[in-house]
């Protein structure tokens, strides 16, 4: 059953009457060391209202904030659900921030308790909560935490206080509307302090209104979604949580992005939500894996690809190539589909942008990947592909219920419901956001004649050339990290004459190449290697015979680590963090600049 979120007055009304209409079908599954179990849509109902009642028990207000920390797992959503039916606001988190990063989550929403998964979480939030908050609730027992501070409960403490009191979750959800403030969500962002997104009930369900057309188009069968992207991102917190309780779909949480590939073919996905770097991981994988293969098979997977590319760009195809193709979509497609479970309906890329290469080569080994756009001000889609009129270099159109235009210096500017409602304690910042009504996102766009939106680059991320060539730094990043030798890669230049990057080489690539030369199979020493430099120059220059001139990487330093998490080089989504890798790498780069020497060729 799906639900019009366009007719419900908060998203806790919305679950009241999925689980009302689903009753006993399974919900929310997680995996144990008896493997996957389910939660029906009935008891994840009473663990709602029982966590609820139980968070009123300890005397919150309406309005007051909680902060949200756990890997995803199926109590995020219901702790999620129950701050906000006892008419609270979530504060997620992310786990692997700092303590440095949770204090400022506490200070700056003044939030009067957490909701942590584990022990080890327990500990972060502890030591940076000092006196600010009141109490935290463990999922997990926590074993081994003691010490003064905030009072400590379990969920499960939480739910049987619940019990106690009889108030019921139809009666809570009716007293939420949708001006009412669901979340507040901290954007990641990619320098400097977070800040907190105000997101109300109302944008949310107008964000998953305007998705739910797009999935209808698809059939409308029960649908199984994959969870692993951060729940506590704004984009897996409204299209991998909530929109699959707006469409009564199903929802199997893995903790961790390294278990996504094994746990495909076992849940079968029909619908998969990820981020770029995943595809291009999954690119990686699927071409390694045809060249071990023998020529025949290496010849067929070729052929289907450059078919596929040939069908979906409209080329003229012989009738002999009409009917290669159909029997290669047996022959080849059929083994990549299984590889994602062979239910996959479609796959939709946000977060971050994406090479359209990448989107063409996933449509033509005959996977349905869809490019949207957005961002945490808007609650976050803003654009998607429709399923059957995609367009690879583009964004998609705007969701029903948004409004897209461009501002003068070709700014994308975006008005509707699903707007925030400014960003907490900061109405300057509010101010300079949202002007006349508009969103103004930072982003530059084109839209075309049957406006669908492309996004150029980040306002302020442009690269300026002294010979005045503005050039977009992730066009060239995208198509670099195609090349199977390189993993990831940032280019810099600003006020330069011309472009340098730093790389990350991939790793199964640089360990072949070290074992081929007698070359410890290490970074370290790799990117010490002269002839490593040249490997790695080769892909380079392929790239830059596909680019303008000005776009052209002259020199690049190779780096010994990748760029991640933990390192504070990428952000919980896995997007690149610019300004700290460049003050990472500073003067590596800046070396690039110098005469012509070892550091990458000239």
């Amino acid at each position: 059953m799906t639900i019009e979120p366009a007719r419900q007055a908060s998203l806790i009304a919305m679950f009241v009457a999925q689980a009302g209409a689903r009753s006993d079908r399974p919900f929310l599954w997680s995996r144990g060391d008896d493997g996957w179990s389910s939660r029906t849509w009935s008891a994840c109902r009473r663990e709602v209202s029982e966590a609820c009642r139980g968070l009123r028990s300890l005397g919150l207000a309406r309005g007051d904030r909680i902060v949200l920390v756990s890997e995803n797992r199926p109590e995020w959503l219901l702790a999620d659900l129950a701050i906000m039916a006892a008419g609270c606001v979530t504060v997620p988190a992310y786990t692997t921030d700092t303590v440095e990063s949770h204090r400022h989550v506490i200070g700056n929403t003044k939030a009067r308790g957490a909701i942590v998964s584990t022990p080890a979480l327990l500990r972060k939030i502890l030591a940076a909560a000092t006196l600010d908050i009141e109490f935290v609730i463990c999922f997990d027992s926590p074993t081994g935490v003691t010490g003064s501070g905030p009072a400590l409960h379990t969920w499960k403490s939480l739910r049987e206080a619940g019990r106690r009191l009889s108030d019921d979750l139809d009666a809570a959800a009716a007293q939420l509307t949708r001006r009412d403030l669901a979340c507040i969500q901290h954007t990641s962002g990619t320098a400097g302090l977070s800040r907190g997104v105000m997101l109300s009930h109302g944008a949310i369900l107008c964000n998953l209104e305007g998705a739910r057309g797009l999935v209808l188009e698809l059939g409308t069968e029960e649908e199984v979604f994959l969870s692993f992207l951060p729940a506590s991102h704004v984009y897996e917190h409204t299209i991998g949580q909530y929109f699959p309780v707006a469409i009564g779909a199903q929802i199997f949480y893995v903790a961790s992005a390294s278990q996504v590939a094994a746990t495909l073919p076992e849940v079968r996905p029909s619908i998969l939500i990820a981020v770029p770097r995943f595809f291009e991981t999954m690119h990686r994988k699927i071409i390694r894996e045809m060249e071990r293969h023998g020529p025949i098979e290496r010849g067929l997977f070729s052929a289907a690809v450059a078919l596929g590319r040939r069908r979906l760009n409209g080329s003229r195809r012989s009738p002999l190539e009409h009917v290669a193709d159909r029997i290669l979509d047996r022959v080849v497609r059929d083994k990549v589909r299984a590889r994602f479970g062979g239910r996959l309906k479609v796959i939709v890329s946000g977060g971050a942008p994406i090479s359209p290469e990448l989107v063409l080569f996933f449509h033509a080994v005959g996977l349905r990947l869809l490019q949207g756009y957005g961002l945490t001000e808007a609650s976050p889609v803003v654009t998607a592909n429709p399923p059957f009129r995609v367009k690879f270099d583009s964004v998609g159109t705007a969701l029903p219920g948004v409004e897209v235009r461009l501002a003068e210096d070709g700014e994308v500017l975006v008005r509707g419901e699903s707007l925030m409602d400014g960003y907490w304690n900061d109405p300057e910042a509010s101010a300079a956001a949202v002007r006349d009504g508009w969103l103004h996102t930072g982003d530059i766009g084109v839209l075309d004649e049957d406006a669908y939106l492309r996004i150029t680059d980040r306002k302020k991320d442009f690269i300026k050339t002294t010979g005045g060539e503005m050039v977009a730094p992730q066009r060239v990043e995208g198509m670099l990290t195609l090349e199977r030798e390189i993993a990831q890669a940032v280019v810099f230049g600003d006020g330069r004459s011309h472009l340098v990057a730093v790389l990350v080489p991939d790793q199964e690539a640089m360990t072949s190449w070290a074992d081929a030369n007698g070359v410890r199979p290490m970074a370290v020493a790799c990117a010490a290697a002269p002839e490593f430099h040249g490997f790695l120059r080769a892909a380079v220059d392929r790239v830059n015979r596909r680019l303008a001139p000005p776009e052209r990487v002259r020199r690049f330093h190779v780096a010994t680590e990748p760029f991640t998490i933990d390192n504070d080089l990428l952000t919980p989504t896995l997007k690149l963090r610019r300004h700290r890798i460049l003050d990472h790498y500073r003067e590596e780069v800046m070396r690039l600049y110098d005469p012509p020497g070892r550091a990458g060729g000239a």
